[in-house]
């Protein structure tokens, strides 16, 4: 494995998003002195918080999968992850809604999920799913460790026992064909393939690989922290703190000095110069790249991007019996969905959206007696041909007669605060091409394919987020951040 060379004393960390947080825990538990440089007020990066008339929002991600990773890296200073963060089981992980008006509850047991699908679809349907969950848990088994938690410097690392045992089970075939194989009803297909598209491609072109996406959450579980999303990186900042990282808010990193091959020193807009004997870059890497280091090299510049979204964040004096936390509404179509994200690059025509709904589970971020809701709607990214300026508003409309056509009756005149990103407001926040979810998981932007966390040119310099290694995701995430550290200091135990 290649590392930094020369002195690593102190580290600064350019971003306290969830990649440099984990980052700066490893660092801190293994004796480096860390510095945190954030632009916001407070850690979290896209994993960010908006207070607003009486309701919390997360404003980034609202799924939390394999929580063994927190506790991964609180455990490098020491600490237990109850001591910092209350995880609250979710049951059911998501509840799925279909154009038929069928619904299907997805659970973590197997035994109840076998009970949901024999229920509502039928026992062939169920004994499927038992083959799809015995296929994913071994991808997850044979995929973690050579493919995911490791540092790649080369394709040939990729050489060992489990490729092979890959190949065999067929998870470098595309994603909904293998999934296919297991399970015959569109409904089960769809609730276990559309995460695809936190990997930026469709369930057609996606490798089956990325189904342990799928393993990660609907049979390994999801949960939800108390106080919402934005506690994780509260904790984990926390955490940090308290073993001696030091934090400066409210400051951006505007140059990078470096001479020799080596970053010497961060400046920021306030003036100061910090210097560092290494540097991590958690901002989106092509973004670093680019304004940070100052080029970029061909390979980033030739990056496809996944799809983007539109969130509606809303508070509302609404509520609905029939919703779970996290509630997915699929269209009709499917394979046409991701063909006009994707191929043509234009707004769904029959929505499949995700509507979470944070107090259903913490009553703490509303008012009393209302709700808050988190309404994501996939879109194309910024190199399609839309203008956002012109199309948000109207868009924003559309959102909302699509929520009432989908069973949510009176929502509209039930809104009273509400808060709007579109694909412009990703980029102005420092995403390429305005997508949240990062450079595309094609197979050449995959596992040794995918930028790497080490920044060509500088010796010195590593990169920590979805941009790099092994991608997107908080669980991904969060493994970026060990990785990074241990191109500093090596494997930490």
């Amino acid at each position: 494995m290649k590392k930094v060379t020369g002195p690593t004393d102190h580290v600064v960390i350019v971003g306290a998003g969830l990649g440099g947080l984990s980052a700066a825990l490893r660092l801190a538990g293994a004796g480096r002195k860390v510095t945190i440089v954030e632009r916001e007020l407070v850690p979290g990066g896209r994993n960010g918080l908006l207070n607003k008339d009486g309701y919390a929002f997360d404003t980034g991600p609202t799924v939390l999968t394999m929580p063994d990773l927190i506790q991964d890296a609180l455990s490098c200073v020491g600490e237990k992850l109850e001591d910092w963060l209350e995880l609250l089981p979710l049951k059911p992980l998501y509840r799925a809604f279909y154009h038929d008006g069928s619904t299907l509850d997805v659970h973590a047991e197997t035994g109840r999920m076998q009970e949901e699908i024999r229920n509502v679809i039928g026992p062939d349907e169920a004994a499927g799913y038992t083959k799809y969950v015995d296929f994913v848990t071994k991808l997850y088994k044979y995929e973690m460790k050579d493919f995911i938690d490791r540092n790649i410097d080369s394709p040939l690392n990729l050489l060992t026992p489990n490729l092979a045992k890959l190949i065999a089970i067929g998870g470098f075939r595309h994603l909904a064909p293998k999934v296919n194989e297991f399970l015959k009803d569109p409904r089960t297909q769809k609730v276990y393939s559309f995460q695809a598209m936190y990997a930026g491609v469709s369930p057609q072109q996606a490798l089956a690989i990325y189904a342990v996406i799928a393993y990660m959450d609907s049979v390994n579980g999801v949960f939800f922290p108390k106080g919402g999303m934005h506690a994780l990186p509260r904790a984990l900042a926390g955490a940090a703190e308290k073993h001696g990282v030091k934090f400066i808010y409210g400051s951006s990193v505007t140059t990078v000095e470096h001479s020799g091959g080596r970053a010497k020193a961060v400046i920021t807009d306030k003036g100061e110069r910090i210097e560092c004997d290494a540097l991590i870059l958690n901002p989106d890497l092509p973004v670093a790249y680019r304004e940070l280091l100052g080029y970029t090299p061909p390979s980033v510049k030739r990056l496809k991007y996944s799809p983007s979204c539109v969130t509606l964040l809303v508070g509302s004096t609404k509520s609905y019996d029939r919703l779970a936390h996290h509630n997915i509404h699929f269209g009709k179509s499917w394979d046409g969905v991701f063909d006009e994200l994707i191929k043509k690059k234009t707004l769904m025509t029959d929505p499949s959206l995700l509507v979470t709904v944070p107090s259903h589970d913490d009553k703490s971020l509303a008012p009393v007696g209302k709700n808050s809701y988190y309404i994501l709607f996939p879109t194309p990214n910024l190199t399609a041909d839309i203008d956002w300026k012109v199309e948000g508003s109207r868009y924003r409309d559309q959102m909302l007669r699509t929520m009432e056509e989908r069973g949510y009756d009176g929502f509209i005149d039930s809104v009273e605060v509400e808060h709007m990103t579109t694909p412009l407001d990703w980029q102005e926040q420092g995403m390429e091409a305005g997508a949240p979810f990062a450079s595309a998981h094609t197979f050449f932007q995959t596992g040794p394919f995918r930028p790497k966390n080490m920044a060509k040119g500088f010796e010195n310099v590593v990169f920590a987020g979805s941009g790099t290694q092994p991608g997107v995701g908080v669980p991904m995430v969060l493994i970026s951040g060990r990785l990074a550290a241990e191109r500093i200091v090596g494997p930490v135990k």
